[in-house]
């Protein structure tokens, strides 16, 4: 039982970050936007209309205000944690330093399998969204290289949306310098196409569309806050990146809370003008943005809106692809996982083998996976993470009194614990389905540890 609750010291995980295995390349700035460039994506473009159809109505706007809520408290978390102990892997290493070595190997399982199918379920709103762009200009992709198996749309493979997370994977394995410019970029399309979005949709706005403004009732807002959590995905992406920004005490807390603030506002403004330019009943598209536009005659704007949601969902990948690299290569160095995953290429400073690894699993997923299902398995994993992370602080609280962090957590443990049962609650609005196979996942990486991480753990040797 001491085995596997051992844990690993925190001077021996700063010590590792000072080794500058990856290069401190990214600024204050550079956080934000991945943070940002991570959370804005496939759920301000595709899962608003989705929800309010579905669960919500009108009321999405208060799912994103719950939602966000519980992503703050998790934030305030990730934010001490990170300036205190900027070290890669997030969650699973916060996690190893406080509650032991088993449970911080089923977090970083359970994450690995929540960044990989979310680069999947992005790619496939990417190519969504990619094809419509096309089929504007009278270029309609072949319905059999279009869309997966098991769509039943005739598809043999998605190649779009394969292709697209090739690419970025090439990108990523070049080097952060590399991502961090080209998502930089993508992140100011993406946000002066969303503020184009407001500022011209704000005109069309109908209240009598937002009556009645809570159509499914109290428990459809809070089914519809679990099922937007997949759009607030990202911003915990931040910790990530701890060994590779400069003066990371200061800069990780800042980048996490103001990533999250921005995103936050834009859900909530994008979602009020969305359900207020239609009814929300007719939100349940692939690009419920673009629709909307098109209801009122801005054609025009709306096909600029489709471009900017390819290049806006494209950070996301790119994010999400980062975020797996990283946390894989953290838990690799400390043996858990093989060594191949935390070999890094002397030129390009990023672990080569491990980014085309993820690429090729994520684009298989992609091509010929039907991810309704899987997608709710993404939000399971966020709200178990969120979940240890509020623990693990009260934790941190109590054994490592002396540890200084540039930001600390008011009022805990009450924070804390609220935002830990806050998680539990929305985990339980979940299909009973995702807890299924969320428990056949967590099953395979207990047998997975008990064979091979707790006999190759370095804390073992």
């Amino acid at each position: 039982m001491n085995k596997l609750f051992r844990k690993k010291s925190l001077s021996l995980m700063l010590a590792q970050s000072e080794k500058k295995e990856l290069a401190r390349a990214m600024s204050l700035l550079d956080l934000i936007f991945l943070g940002v460039g991570c959370v804005i994506g496939t759920g301000i473009f595709v899962v608003t209309g989705v929800v309010a159809a579905e669960s919500s109505g009108p009321a999405i706007m208060l799912s994103f205000v719950i939602a966000g809520i519980a992503c703050a408290l998790a934030a305030f978390c990730y934010a001490e944690f990170s300036s205190a102990v900027p070290v890669s892997g997030s969650v699973y290493t916060f996690t190893y330093a406080t509650l032991g070595e088993l449970l911080a190997f089923l977090i970083g399982w359970d994450l690995m399998l929540e960044y990989v199918i979310a680069v999947s379920a992005v790619a496939t709103g990417w190519s969504a969204y990619f094809q419509s762009l096309l089929a504007g200009f009278n270029l309609p992709i072949p319905d059999i290289i279009a869309s997966a198996p098991s769509m039943g749309k005739g598809g043999l493979i998605d190649l779009p949306a394969v292709l697209i997370i090739l690419a970025i994977t090439a990108l990523v394995s070049k080097g952060v310098k590399e991502s961090i410019k080209f998502n930089t970029v993508m992140v100011f399309v993406k946000l002066a196409i969303i503020l184009l979005f407001i500022a011209v949709g704000i005109w069309y706005v109908k209240p009598d569309n937002w009556t009645p403004f809570m159509p499914f009732g109290f428990s459809g807002v809070m089914t519809g806050a679990a099922t937007v959590f997949f759009a607030y995905i990202g911003f915990d992406i931040i910790a990530t990146a701890s060994e590779e920004v400069e003066n990371p005490k200061r800069a990780l807390p800042i980048g996490i809370i103001v990533s999250l603030l921005i995103c936050t506002i834009l859900y909530i403004t994008v979602s009020g003008v969305l359900t207020g330019m239609i009814p929300y009943t007719m939100l349940n598209v692939g690009a419920p943005v673009a629709l909307a536009l098109e209801s009122v005659g801005q054609n025009s704007i709306a096909g600029i809106i489709s471009i900017g949601a390819v290049f806006g969902i494209t950070t996301v990948i790119l994010a999400m692809i980062y975020a797996q690299v990283r946390l894989s290569f953290a838990m690799s160095r400390d043996g858990l996982l093989p060594k191949m995953f935390s070999q890094v290429n002397a030129k390009t400073k990023t672990p080569i083998g491990n980014t085309w690894l993820t690429g090729f699993v994520a684009a298989g997923i992609a091509g010929f996976v039907d991810l309704t299902t899987l997608a709710h398995l993404v939000n399971m994993g966020t709200l178990a993470a969120f979940t240890l992370i509020s623990v693990a602080i009260i934790v941190l609280r109590k054994k490592f009194p002396e540890l200084k962090a540039s930001f600390r957590v008011p009022f805990v443990p009450v924070l804390p614990i609220i935002s830990a049962l806050l998680c539990l609650y929305l985990a339980s609005s979940l299909p009973y389905m995702t807890w299924i196979s969320f428990m056949i996942w967590i099953s395979i990486g207990t047998i997975i540890y008990f064979m091979y991480s707790r006999k190759h753990s370095n804390l073992n040797q």
